[in-house]
């Protein structure tokens, strides 16, 4: 007998505890929507609010729990709205604040709660309290972290931190003064230890929860508060100690008074509003902290999503996360996606084993005691693009080395141009406006820099660009090589992977190491707008074309193309969706006895299987590239790849997971 799936109306018979109790956090399936990427409503080539909510019918029906929202606040867009101008308006690019409110409405509709991003680490340097600080208000730059410089003169950083996305983490003003910025220049990082920067993010949050949000993705949840003094790290490549090392800019006890302030402010809201951490730590116990009773309701697991395709390290990740989480109370997360790394079809080697792999773990994942997050478009299996034209890129890391001049009051004295680390134009370029040329294209915006700083305001989108590609460099492809065969590929962590790459991309606007040892400025590979129907781009994307070209091969992954289709890998989403909604023994943690806390039991099994059992249930993993055979652990109700079964033995198939009911 050959078993591919069953799915047969089984959500009906949904039975897990904690969406009943009202704790829908501890075990949801949360969607993650890169809202540029996700559906374009007026054809400018960019999602917008109003492509989302046209879109959720298809998150419903494929069977999430909640929605999660990437940035959409006004924005220069220096780092992809990272960079927050206006935390309580929406930007022009993506609509406006009656378009939130609709959607957010429309997702409760549709039984979908929403999550959006709070980007609490850092602002937009076009943010009005920060040009209030340039322009020389007086307290204004107390509200960030300033700084006089090292040296006879104030001429040297004022200390060896580097920025995420590459060179050192501090930029100098006119006055001579630094600022630090943990990533991008047009992101100066906020001093926490300000009473006005407490009261103004309470505030934020409090808007949007009156709006109706049922919780937030809290960005560089572990940055806010840096060590006193500012000390010296000692050492380059600061990158790749972040998740690894003890660092004095992250993961410092302070933040947690930050979180359990937020929780105790989120509890006074009716409906179990959550918050979720986006932090790395050095090791699992670290980052359980984070989700103790009273600080957040959830932490990113972001060791499961850098495990390589190696059963005794995917077993030794899933212990360590689940014994820190129960620990104190919490749920573990797990996600294999995001719009900072490669896309794990691509990490897993790419092409059909990579696919393959992709779709165990996420059965793998969906199976394991917790929440997981799905990445827009992992359900249709989706690749990286790893060949897009230099010239549609916008990661910030890309560019990192065209460095722009920062607007300073008229008359404020400026230092020489040869002082280090000082923002000015390269050679034989004339001044250019703040985010011109980072994340815009060869064609950004030029012209005499003003005398003083410039207002938010809206920026027209970035077309794709005309021209043949030459080709990614080397390090863009992340399909080939031992790194993805290992599993691991080139990880692009915004806020802080720890598997930074050196000196990625080519061209005369870049760094080289060890200035760049940063990300790896590839970002935009897993950001391409996402196919719907049709056989040509932008795949039902919009009524125009989409602001990252899409590849021509797409348009047999298209959700229209895959709906129906028993083999594709949407209707195994689906179905693995719906059977975690059916069967009691998944999903939530301690789902029935169990002698371990998170209802989880490991039996034995051959090398290179994992195999596991919950309440009425068990799970096979075989990541070997050959077919295994072991005595069947039940009756098999969904399975990633055809399994042969007499109903005594069963033959695994490679690099495949496998359901079982008993």
């Amino acid at each position: 007998m050959t078993h591919e799936s069953t799915a047969v109306g089984l959500a009906s018979a949904y039975s897990n505890a904690t969406t009943a109790s009202g704790d829908w956090w501890r075990d949801a399936v949360i969607y993650q929507v890169y809202v540029r990427s996700f559906a374009d409503s007026d054809g400018d080539g960019i999602g917008d609010l109003r492509g989302v909510r046209s879109r959720l019918p298809h998150l419903a029906r494929l069977g999430v729990d909640a929605v999660w929202l990437t940035p959409f606040y006004v924005s220069p867009q220096a780092d992809g709205g990272y960079d927050v101008a206006d935390y309580r308006a929406v930007d022009p690019l993506f609509g406006d604040l009656a378009d939130a409110d609709e959607l957010v409405r429309a997702a409760h509709e549709l039984g979908l709660r929403v999550i959006v991003d709070v980007v609490p680490n850092h602002t937009s340097e076009q943010h009005p309290w920060f040009r209030a600080a340039l322009a020389g208000e007086p307290g204004a730059r107390e509200r960030y972290l300033f700084r006089r410089g090292r040296g006879a003169d104030g001429s040297l950083p004022p200390n060896d931190w580097e920025s995420i996305f590459g060179g050192p983490a501090w930029t100098r003003v006119a006055d001579g003064e630094w600022y630090l910025h943990l990533f991008a220049p047009e992101q100066p990082d906020l001093d926490w230890t300000h009473p006005e920067v407490t009261a103004e993010f309470d505030s934020v949050l409090r808007f949007w929860l009156d709006l109706g949000v049922d919780g937030f993705r809290i960005d560089v949840a572990h940055g806010m508060v840096k060590a006193d003094g500012l000390p010296d790290i000692g050492r380059g490549a600061q990158a790749t100690l972040i998740g690894a090392e003890p660092l004095p800019f992250f993961d410092q006890d302070g933040v947690h008074e930050i979180h359990r302030s937020w929780r105790r402010l989120l509890d006074s809201y009716e409906g179990a509003r959550i918050g979720v951490a986006e932090a790395w730590a050095p090791s699992s116990e670290r980052l359980a902290l984070y989700v103790r009773p009273d600080e957040l309701h959830q932490a990113f697991n972001f060791r499961f999503l850098n495990c390589p395709w190696d059963p005794a390290a995917m077993r030794t990740v899933i212990d360590e996360s689940l014994s820190a989480t129960t620990a104190v109370g919490a749920p573990t997360t797990w996600v294999l996606s995001n719009h900072d790394v490669v896309r794990h079809v691509t990490r897993y080697g790419g092409g059909p084993r990579g696919l393959a792999r992709a779709r165990a773990a996420a059965m793998l994942m969906l199976s394991l005691p917790g929440s997981a997050y799905l990445y827009q478009g992992e359900e249709l299996g989706l690749p990286e693009v790893s060949d897009l034209p230099p010239a549609s890129r916008q990661d910030p890391a890309f560019r990192r080395g065209r460095r722009q001049q920062i607007p300073v009051p008229a008359g404020a004295p400026a230092p020489g141009p040869a002082t280090p680390g000082i923002i000015a134009p390269r050679p034989g370029e004339p001044p250019t406006r703040p985010g011109a040329g980072i994340g815009n294209g060869p064609e950004a915006d030029a012209g005499p820099a003003p005398e003083q700083p410039l207002a938010p305001q809206a920026h027209a989108p970035t077309q794709p660009q005309a021209g043949a590609s030459t080709g990614p460099a080397p390090e863009a492809q992340g399909q080939t090589g031992p790194e993805a065969e290992a599993g691991i590929g080139p990880q692009a962590q915004a806020c802080c992977g720890p598997q930074a790459e050196t000196g990625a991309g080519a061209g005369p606007d870049l760094l080289t190491a060890p200035e760049a040892e940063g990300q790896d400025g590839l970002r935009d590979g897993c950001r391409v707008p996402i196919p719907w129907a049709g056989a040509e781009p932008p795949y039902g994307f919009g009524p125009a074309g989409s602001w990252l070209p899409q590849p021509p091969e797409w348009a047999g992954l298209s959700v229209a193309a895959q709906t129906g289709d028993p083999h594709s890998t949407l209707e195994l989403y689906r179905a693995a969706l719906e059977l975690r909604r059916a069967m009691p023994g998944l999903g939530a943690p301690g789902a029935g006895p169990s002698p371990d806390p998170s209802g989880m039991r490991w039996l034995p099994s051959p090398d290179g299987v994992l195999l596991f059992t919950r309440p009425g249930f068990a799970c096979t993993l075989n990541t070997r590239p050959e077919p295994v055979e072991l005595p069947a652990p039940g009756r098999p109700v969904l399975s990633s790849a055809p399994v042969e079964t007499d109903g005594r033995t069963v033959r695994l198939p490679p690099d495949s997971c496998t359901w079982w009911a008993f």
